[in-house]
C-alpha cells in the first residue's frame, strides 16, 4: 500500500506547487503595490 507521501513524489507535483505559490506571490505584491501603497499615500494628504 502506497503512502500520501508516495503519491506525490513525482517532481511534477513541485513544478505544480512551485507554480501556484509564484503566482500567489506575484498576486500579493501587485496588490501591495496597486492598492495598499496608494492608500497609505494618500491618507497623508
Amino acid at each position: 500500500m502506497t503512502t500520501l507521501s508516495e503519491k506525490f513524489d513525482h517532481p511534477s507535483w513541485f513544478t505544480a506547487g512551485g507554480t501556484v505559490l509564484g503566482y500567489l506571490a506575484i498576486l500579493a505584491v501587485m496588490t501591495v503595490l496597486l492598492f495598499v501603497v496608494p492608500f497609505v499615500l494618500f491618507s497623508f494628504l
